[in-house]
């Protein structure tokens, strides 16, 4: 054991001297040896990727013929089936039915009233618990009428009712076709994990060139975004089926379709609700970046107000996001535990009182609204606005804290980021390559080494090496305070009850908040920068820190700790030798997930002036480059795929060497 353990210091202590010498000294070997291919892949040997995946969309687009139709033809079919019923979604919720266009057009019929939205919403969310959640997603939805986001909430809620739907079957069928083959599962597994980890950005631009700037890219964008977390729960749900039932399916004689539809599925229900739940809240947190192709609503809003620097509108349409996520995740989780109900006696009125009271609602609030305007469209007069307080109070902050900030932000820049960039950006890119295997292959094995060196080869033959560091350094130092505040958070949390309900209730309120909104207060505090772009990055991360801190404490198994007792520990013994050895793996595994949101959010920091892998991709985006931002994207994966599988091997190690 203890050769075991001086080899294992050595060998990391051995590997980060000559890391750090390299990097401290490559301009001076670069220099002394003559060889500029050292510090920067030689350009005449780097991939043409770009190119070829540019050439590919659009031979794609232009040229691709099948038997009896073109490539066009069936983006436009996917089109045109997505675009019926938003559109219908869109005239009952707020546009209205008419016929003709322009000025001749006619009204038809007005959409439903905000009054009959309201009803609707609360009579969903008491069948789904009772009253106390019915009064919440009024009160939500009240909110949004009440401060002037009713019209733009409501275009949002259209595209949330036909992404949510199409992710969520679409999910479920890939997540059953995975389930009953292995071949399929095998298939799946790489592509969920690209679906996952590539940049959204990155995958906007060759939609954009399919699918045409409009609601319906973005739509389509956010099914993609959202559909693989409905996959992977759909095949761990089906898999948790209890073996009793699965056996008493077979015992009455159930085909292989009954077993699956009638059996597996229902007795899965409640955790593929989780699974809908995920689709909803990816759903909303991709309405902001869906925006930049022409999804409108609230997410145009934040990103208007961020474009103009108003932070009082940012955060006003920002904050209505959060309580539309608010009611809507609450109402599907009361569905995700909600029992099987015993049906009402009676008739139809008496067996279904919400739905007759829900239309009643609807006829009454038509017929009245042609009379009374108030009660068809919310009233401009009692719209009520917060805009000017953030404005003022952010406005106050930077004039009575300005020195502060400057203050932490040039000890932080001198002592942090700037060592820590200089470290990484100064890896001559060969040593790079084998010092990512060596890393990879001594924690997670040496297929994980090889491929690790595989996926940092690709990015140094597609000239993005100096780009890729930048993105490490960052992504490394926010998600080192990240873990840095989320672990005592985590441990006050389990510690602590009362203290934990309020920080895990924050915790909820990070994770709600799109990543759009994280930047303008940050920019109106810091400006633009690297400085700020940890700053948002790490508040975006630290959700899952906090969460699986507190998760792992809470599971570390009672007669663990009552052993400690007794052999007289005291409570911070009891902490740092018992609790924190024993909950390693799930801290590792928050690491994980820490890791995977600071590369999501990293790319959209390009809007405040970084210079790393999400400037490619939002330049990329900015100009229809496909080809530059699929291969900046998949730069930004493979890094992503490399810390997953990495952390993932740690924990699993961890937990092998603690016996659980």
């Amino acid at each position: 054991m203890r050769r075991w353990l001086t080899w294992t210091t050595g060998f990391w202590l051995a590997l980060f001297a000559v890391t750090w010498g390299l990097s401290t000294y490559s301009f001076q070997l670069y220099r002394a040896l003559d060889a500029r291919w050292i510090v920067r892949f030689p350009r005449g040997y780097q991939l043409s990727t770009e190119d070829w995946i540019t050439a590919f969309l659009d031979w794609l687009v232009d040229r691709a013929h099948f038997v009896l139709f073109t490539f066009r033809d069936v983006t436009r079919a996917i089109a045109a089936l997505i675009e019926a019923p938003y559109q219908v979604l869109r005239n009952l919720l707020i546009e209205g039915f008419q016929s003709g266009l322009g000025e001749s057009a006619v009204q038809l019929a007005p959409s439903l009233s905000w009054i009959a939205v309201i009803a609707v919403a609360v009579a969903i969310a008491h069948y789904a618990r009772d009253w106390i959640l019915g009064a919440l997603t009024g009160a939500c939805f009240l909110y949004l009428a009440i401060f002037g986001q009713w019209e733009s909430a409501m275009i949002t809620l259209a595209s949330i009712l036909i992404a949510v739907p199409i992710g969520a079957i679409g999910g479920l069928l890939l997540g059953i076709a995975a389930y009953r083959s292995a071949l399929v599962d095998k298939l799946l597994r790489p592509i969920l994990d690209l679906m996952q980890t590539v940049p959204v950005f990155a995958y906007l631009v060759p939609i954009l060139i399919l699918f045409g700037f409009g609601p319906v890219a973005a739509l389509v964008a956010t099914v993609i975004y959202a559909m693989p977390p409905m996959v992977r729960v759909t095949i761990v749900a089906l898999k948790g089926v209890p073996d009793e039932i699965r056996e008493a399916g077979q015992m009455v004689g159930c085909t292989r379709r009954q077993m699956m539809w009638k059996v597996l599925v229902p007795s899965a229900r409640s955790g593929l609700m989780v699974g809908v739940n995920q689709v909803i809240m990816l759903s909303l947190n991709m309405v902001i970046i869906a925006s930049m192709i022409g999804a409108g609503g609230l997410g145009f809003d934040v990103l208007s107000s961020l474009r103009r620097l108003d932070i009082g509108g940012g955060i006003e349409a920002g904050l209505a996001i959060v309580v539309m996520a608010i009611a809507l995740d609450r109402v599907s989780q009361a569905f995700a535990t909600r029992g099987v109900q015993e049906p009402l006696a009676g008739n139809v009125l008496q067996r279904h009182p919400w739905v007759s009271t829900s239309f009643a609602v609807i006829a009454g609030t038509l017929i009245l609204g042609q009379f009374i305007p108030a009660i068809q469209s919310y009233p401009d007069a009692l719209t009520l606005t917060t805009g000017p307080f953030w404005s003022d109070a952010m406005e106050w902050i930077n004039v009575n804290f300005f020195d502060t900030f400057e203050a932490i932000k040039l000890v932080i820049l001198q002592w942090l980021l700037l060592p820590v960039k200089g470290f990484f950006t100064g890896i001559p890119w060969a040593w790079g390559i084998i010092a990512a295997g060596l890393f990879s292959w001594k924690l997670a094995g040496w297929r994980t080494g090889l491929l690790a060196s595989v996926f940092m080869g690709f990015i140094a033959a597609s000239g993005l090496w100096d780009k890729a560091m930048v993105t490490i350094y960052l992504c490394g130092v926010s998600v080192f305070l990240a873990m840095l505040i989320g672990i005592p958070l985590g441990i006050w949390a389990a510690e602590r009850p009362g203290a934990g309900r309020i920080i895990l209730g924050l915790m909820d309120t990070l994770q709600t908040l799109p990543s759009f909104v994280y930047l303008i207060p940050v920019v109106m505090l810091f400006r633009v920068g690297d400085f700020s772009a940890m700053v948002a990055v790490a508040l975006y991360a630290l959700a899952p820190a906090v969460r699986y801190a507190a998760f792992g404490l809470r599971e570390v198994p009672e007669p663990l700790i009552e052993a400690g007792r007794m052999a007289g520990c005291t409570p911070r013994q009891l902490l740092f030798r018992v609790k924190l050895p024993l909950a390693t793996p799930q801290l590792l595994l928050g690491l994980n997930q820490t890791i995977m949101l600071a590369m999501s959010m990293l790319v959209i920091t390009a809007l405040v002036g970084t210079r790393d892998l999400g400037q490619e991709v939002y330049i990329a985006l900015t100009r229809a480059d496909a080809g530059q931002g699929v291969v900046a994207g998949l730069a930004v994966a493979f890094i992503a795929m490399i810390a997953d599988r990495v952390v993932h091997a740690a924990a699993d190690g961890q937990r092998r060497r603690l016996g659980l």
